[in-house]
């Protein structure tokens, strides 16, 4: 689905080494040191605004197609842009030192687990007041990241987390309709036990050392059916009738065999290749896994469906997300261009050509992404999630990774018997999350 604009006209982002953080922040007026003067026309100010932009999206969208992009906003506004673009481990390192010194680029890219410490330090702007100012109607936004209710990123692209399932091993096991609820589910992964023992219904990757499997795999089951882990942006476990219940149907499935062996060790990764090798029938997933599945498995027959809910449900479902975000400094000297150059990504023509590089979903709700020459079954996960609400309560909150650890600590104990009851268990996993929130 990716493809390479036809002009490839690259600003420079030639930096040395980690001198990228210490570079005068808003750039100013004119060139700033390490960009270049790329994209300035003939007529065009040489004491026009430039901003930095720090992210790791043009290391991963196609050669040159971000450079393009940002060409097309100097060309309409003479305001120059000035690409740092680094892998995303690289990116998180300059951008957090930039943060510490107050020479953060003037307009960055963000993961959501960065945004929580950057806007409690004050080193990202508070956008809900930068979109008052230029009186932008917020309400084409999928979603927005916020702190102590004001917004500081916004996701200019989704990966949306869907439900695979795997149609040959279900029609073998005589599962004629693919579930929609949690009862079917639990139906569905019986029929595969009695068709094949060695084939699992589902498959949880509950490693500490990398535990996203609690935000992907296990709190999709709460999200999917409209509920939440928290109330007021604090942590919501203990008492939460909605959370008990899911965490008591993900027991029922370890007890009844229904999940794949080796959950405790197994990462993201082992749980793709299970699915890929037909030995699961269902997993939750991001959509960016599915050209590596048909390129590993050509023959796998699989389709998306939504997370099952729960029974008598009929609200809107959400879907786990991961994104792309973006946000802008606090030291930034010009934050009204940089406000433009967030407004003109997030616009629905610029923000729908940035999904279909990215092999995404727009963060524009009215964009309207041409995926004609994508696969079906991504269309399919498009639709899907324009049906669903997009969601992920970890972004955007404190140490995020270690919530989601303490979380999967405590469940894999109550999964072992350890633990009393679910109620026992969200109140030990309660009692870990709330000194993240003081």
């Amino acid at each position: 689905m990716k493809f390479k604009t036809a002009a490839k006209k690259m600003i420079s982002a030639t930096v040395a080494g980690m001198m990228v953080v210490s570079l005068a922040a808003c750039g100013g007026s004119g060139d700033s040191s390490g960009g270049s003067d790329a994209g300035k026309e003939e007529g065009t100010s040489s004491d026009s605004v430039t901003l930095e932009f720090q992210q790791w999206w043009g290391v991963e969208l196609p050669d040159g197609a971000l450079a393009d992009i940002c060409q097309k906003f100097t060309d309409d506004t003479g305001i120059q842009i000035d690409l740092l673009s680094n892998p995303y481990a690289d990116t998180k390192t300059q951008i957090a030192s930039g943060a510490a010194s107050g020479t953060m680029a003037d307009v960055v890219g963000l993961d959501g687990s960065w945004v929580y410490d950057f806007a409690k330090q004050g080193s990202i702007a508070n956008l809900t007041d930068l979109m008052g100012s230029a009186d932008y109607d917020d309400s084409q936004l999928s979603s927005q990241i916020q702190f102590e209710g004001n917004t500081y990123m916004i996701p200019v692209v989704n990966f949306a987390y869907p439900m695979y399932a795997n149609k040959d091993i279900l029609d073998a096991a005589g599962v004629k309709e693919l579930p929609t609820t949690r009862e079917e589910f639990l139906a569905a992964c019986e029929a595969v036990k009695k068709y094949d023992e060695n084939i699992a219904g589902w498959a949880i990757p509950l490693s500490s050392e990398s535990p996203s499997g609690i935000q992907n795999q296990f709190m999709t089951w709460l999200w999917g059916a409209g509920s939440s882990m928290l109330e007021d942006g604090k942590p919501n476990l203990e008492g939460n009738a909605d959370l008990e219940a899911t965490v008591e149907f993900v027991k029922e499935m370890f007890e009844k065999g229904y999940i794949a062996d080796g959950a405790y060790s197994m990462k993201e990764p082992d749980m793709v290749e299970e699915f890929t090798n037909g030995r699961v029938a269902f997993m939750t997933d991001g959509v960016s896994h599915l050209t590596t599945i048909k390129e590993g498995a050509p023959d796998l027959n699989f389709d998306y469906i939504t997370v099952p809910v729960t029974e008598g449900f009929s609200g809107k479902s959400g879907m786990d997300v991961a994104n792309w975000g973006i946000g802008i400094a606090e030291n930034c000297e010009h934050k009204e261009e940089a406000w433009k150059f967030v407004e003109y990504l997030m616009s629905p023509e610029v923000n729908a050509e940035l999904a279909v590089l990215a092999n995404a979903f727009p963060g524009n709700s009215k964009a309207d992404p041409d995926y004609s020459a994508s696969d079906e079954l991504f269309v399919k996960a498009y639709e899907l999630f324009q049906s669903c609400e997009a969601v992920n309560e970890f972004t955007g909150l404190p140490t995020s990774e270690d919530l989601m650890r303490s979380f999967g600590e405590e469940l894999q104990l109550y999964l072992d018997g350890d633990t009393a009851s679910a109620a026992d268990m969200l109140k030990k996993a309660q009692e870990r999350w709330v000194p993240a929130f003081e």
